[in-house]
């Protein structure tokens, strides 16, 4: 990488960390609720903002247009169910919690049931957001060292250390303010991934014919009407599955709760959550549109046939290194037979020949899924040979883009935006894990009446022990799959069971706080193991996990209802 690249890569996170420090010290606190949620005064744009940021982590960034590259446009799918999701959540749930008052989602299960129930549920949460945060962090670190030859360790450590810094400083409010800018470095540089690519393709190839490219491979294709159960994204999973996901996500979840529980008013909340329901769709389809131009850009340049050179670089000079050396060469001539291929089709669509452009499709669909198959094969080898990390290289296409074909200062700028996505998204998590883990368990069950002083105190420490945790369990942790479906997958494991426990307090006057915390036992059972037997399914283990929550509590509270 370039020096200039260097320098602004350097100069755009200062800027982040000079912006934090100082939100940090406009924002300072001395009162214990203020550092975990803030002192409730911010804007709808900024709570809108801020939730985005949370949301979209570096994996977004680096995962996302990889998803594209392989399978084109129909993760949009899973995004479908969000604005039906904020639209709930606003009108029926945030009125709740504004209603109460709480620091936490979880303080409110207390009011309505017991303290087990909020115990409970926060352990839930801290499970699965603990190990959420340590892949938020260890998605992007994994990537940057395999591209740059870093230290996985002190990669982690670092990309931890700066967010600690300003969140212990700050809390939950310099979190927010900090996420207006991280979102506004997102957004930014990925309208100008676009244009870049865009601009990387081949002279009178724009925007119109690449589209046409990329559909003649059934990438545009955005809606699978087609239901299965084994299908992680079609319109059904999205619109059913998914919608329970982001019901528990956006509705119990204190990385999210937190962010809009911090608002000036519960109409200020709303329309931020709203905001969020609207914007997210339109983002992800750009996100998605870069790995789809990419595609495209590699149907004219010579993509290699693995983007991860880590694990290229393992492959030389063991026994398989020869093997690889053939399917090189045969995905040589696949590319210099689809590029004829492009050249027909481009000469068919001009002089609006439709016989001559379907023949022209069916020969490039044909050549692609031999292209497709032999990257496979090509993974398969890889991991017969016992490399160590992913032999997956989905995560990997998009920085290698980057790196090898973005001019010199802006490589520098893309890197920023990774960098400011895993950022902003750890931070939400460290204020979430620091106020649940103060405010539902230590205030509550270790040490209670202490003054506001030792609560402030402890929950900075906090902040500092679960940055520690993530620094640490993602170095042991190995990723499989693509980034972002890892992500979502922990989250499905536990989420509809949390999201059943607050339907039932929502929803279900009648149940009491036993009924309910066994229901909930059985049922995350119940999911864990459907989860071991099958997951790609996993989408459908959020409503399961809500619904079989609350017919249990129904049914235990009428077979044997709690006394009093």
């Amino acid at each position: 990488m370039h020096l200039l690249d260097w320098a602004v890569l350097a100069g755009t996170l200062a800027i982040i960390v000079l912006y934090g420090i100082w939100k940090s010290r406009t924002a300072a606190v001395s009162d214990p609720d203020d550092f975990l949620a803030g002192k409730r005064d911010l804007p709808w744009w900024t709570i809108g903002l801020s939730i985005m940021a949370t949301q979209a982590s570096a994996i977004t960034f680096l995962s996302t247009p990889g998803q594209a590259f392989s399978d084109g446009m129909q993760f949009v799918q899973f995004y479908f169910g969000m604005p039906i999701a904020m639209l709930f959540l606003a009108y029926f749930v945030l009125p709740i919690y504004y209603k109460l008052h709480v620091t936490t989602a979880y303080e409110y299960l207390e009011k309505r049931f017991d303290l087990r129930m909020r115990t409970l549920s926060a352990t839930l949460f801290l499970i699965q957001r603990g190990m959420a945060a340590a892949i938020s962090i260890l998605a992007p670190s994994i990537i940057l060292c395999a591209v740059f030859g870093w230290d996985l360790l002190l990669t982690n450590f670092f990309m931890t250390v700066f967010v600690v810094f300003y969140t212990t400083s700050g809390g939950s409010a310099a979190v927010s303010r900090t996420q207006e800018l991280q979102m506004t470095v997102m957004l930014g540089g990925l309208i100008l991934a676009f244009f870049l690519i865009v601009r990387a393709l081949p002279d009178g190839v724009g925007v119109g014919e690449a589209w046409e490219i990329a559909g003649a491979t059934g990438k545009t294709q955005v809606v699978d009407w087609s239901f299965s159960w084994n299908d992680r994204y079609n319109f059904w999973s999205g619109i059913l599955g998914a919608t329970f996901l982001f019901l528990s996500y956006f509705g119990t979840d204190q990385s999210q709760v937190g962010r809009y529980l911090s608002g000036k008013t519960l109409r200020e909340s709303r329309i931020g959550l709203i905001f969020n329901g609207l914007i997210k769709i339109p983002m992800q389809m750009l996100v998605l549109a870069v790995g789809v131009m990419v595609f495209v850009f590699y149907q004219f340049e010579r993509a290699p046939l693995h983007f991860n050179q880590a694990n290229l670089v393992a492959l030389e000079g063991t026994p398989k290194a020869a093997a690889y050396q053939q399917m090189e060469q045969l995905d040589n001539q696949l590319f210099d037979q689809k590029k004829l291929a492009l050249e027909s089709f481009r000469k068919a669509n001009l002089a609006s020949d439709e016989q001559a452009a379907n023949a022209a499709i069916q020969e490039i669909q044909s050549l692609e899924k031999q292209h497709t198959d032999l990257r496979k094969d090509a993974q398969d080898l890889i991991k017969s040979t016992g490399v160590k990390g992913d032999g997956n290289d989905k995560d990997y296409v998009f920085i290698r883009f980057v790196l090898g074909h973005i001019p010199v200062g802006l490589v520098g700028l893309m890197l920023a935006m990774i960098f400011c996505a895993s950022w902003s998204t750890t931070a939400s998590e460290l204020s979430a894990l620091s106020a649940t883990s103060v405010s539902d368990v230590y205030r509550r069950l270790i040490s209670p009446g202490r003054s506001d002083a030792h609560y402030l105190m402890v929950s900075r420490i906090s902040t500092v022990v679960w940055g520690a945790f993530i620094v640490a369990f993602a170095y042991f942790a190995s990723l499989a799959e693509n980034l972002i479906q890892a992500v979502n997958m922990i989250g499905s494991m536990f989420y509809g069971t949390i999201l059943g426990i607050f339907f039932t307090a929502f929803f279900m006057k009648m149940v009491k706080g036993r009924a309910v915390f066994y229901a909930a036992i059985l049922t995350e059972v119940v999911v864990l193991i459907c989860f071991w037997i099958n997951k790609d399914a996993y989408l459908w283990y959020n409503p399961l996990g809500c619904f079989l929550v609350m017919g249990l509590g129904w049914i235990i509270e009428r077979v044997a209802p709690q006394p009093g």
